[in-house]
């Protein structure tokens, strides 16, 4: 009895008769850079890793100049997606009107940032916040599911708000960590756009959206949101770095100051001394005779000359001297010559 022939099916898929094949990868994640990329996005990619490189590296050395940049795109960024968007006064503006009143308050808000510094430092606690709960946004979607948006967005706002009043209360390390970590995120922003289109911020849409049943990441996306946090901690450690090596200088320029001071007072105090011992009786003696008695009490013979003052000395110390005129004191023992008057005011003199 000859056996039954089974039908054969022709199947596309390999594998179920030759498991050694290897699975055909997925199209959505091979890596393939935009061929040509559009001039204009390019070029605000390219300006945007400048002002991130700026940011991780020299957020907190240019406080003022971050301060300016902060506050003008956040400001701009805002108003340009309302006036784009949202109807104003009943019409919808073109996109150049929108530009402009976008540019203009922009401005403003950087002007106030950057003058007010508690400002520009809430402003930079909310960046901060910001940032890190899009990242655990995007880092969380394998394990957790948003049941509404109200949930990330709630989030996002609870850690601005908080990354703001922490940032208030300490200004420096949370100023180098909100900075450092803002400009790696828009340095892996600018990557993203370059390699994939900007899939990592269409997916930060569709988790604040809480949408269900998303695509897994590629590979490369979730290397790309590795590189945030370690982009991040070398531009701290290198703030800190600058940071240090300013304090260092400037502690020594202190003590330089210091020690040039000290011996400015050195010098002043030697010269003083040098000429106190080269002209003892002019000046001195003259000063202080002058301020013992007033001015109505003073008579011409009360201002003797050194020289005559030297001589009388010198005839008193000679040995058999003595004075002839017992009415006339002198004080030779002291170095500023005479300090009693030879007249009284009475205006008896006796020679």
């Amino acid at each position: 009895m000859e056996e039954a022939l089974l039908p054969l099916a022709m199947t596309s898929d390999p594998r179920p008769f030759n498991q050694q094949l290897p699975e055909p990868p997925d199209p959505r994640c091979v890596l393939e850079p935009q061929d040509n990329p559009e001039l204009a996005p390019a070029l605000v990619c390219a300006l945007c890793c400048c002002f991130g490189i700026i940011y991780c590296c020299f957020g907190y050395r240019c406080f003022k100049a971050v301060m300016f940049l902060s506050g003008l795109l956040s400001g701009a960024l805002v108003i340009f997606l309302l006036c784009h968007k949202e109807r104003v006064l009943e019409t919808q503006l073109s996109l150049e009107v929108s530009a402009g009143i976008a540019l203009g308050i922009g401005l403003l808000c950087g002007l106030v940032t950057m003058l007010v510094r508690s400002v520009g430092l809430f402003l930079t606690g909310l960046l901060l916040g910001l940032t890190l709960g899009a990242g655990a946004l995007l880092g969380t979607e394998p394990i957790y599911q948003p049941p509404s948006a109200w949930v990330p967005a709630g989030g996002l706002v609870g850690l601005a708000l908080l990354g703001a009043l922490l940032t208030l209360r300490w200004p420096r390390p949370l100023t180098v960590l909100g900075t450092a970590l803002l400009g790696a995120a828009v340095l892996v922003a600018c990557a993203d756009y370059f390699l994939e289109g900007l899939a990592l911020g269409s997916r930060l849409g569709q988790r604040l959206q809480a949408l269900p049943a998303l695509p897994p990441l590629c590979w490369y996306s979730w290397v790309l949101l590795g590189t945030w946090p370690a982009l991040g901690a070398l531009g701290a450690l290198a703030q800190w770095k600058l940071m240090d090596e300013e304090h260092g200088g400037h502690a020594n320029a202190v003590v330089l100051s210091h020690h040039q001071r000290r011996l400015q007072l050195l010098r002043i105090r030697q010269q003083e001394a040098k000429w106190h011992r080269t002209s003892p009786g002019v000046g001195l003696c003259e000063g202080s005779y002058r301020h013992q008695l007033p001015a109505n009490a003073r008579s011409p013979a009360d201002s003797l000359a050194p020289s005559y003052l030297q001589s009388l000395r010198e005839r008193q110390l000679r040995p058999g001297s003595q004075a002839t005129a017992p009415h006339t004191i002198l004080d030779l023992d002291s170095d500023c010559g005479s300090t009693v008057p030879l007249t009284t005011h009475s205006g008896s003199t006796q020679t």
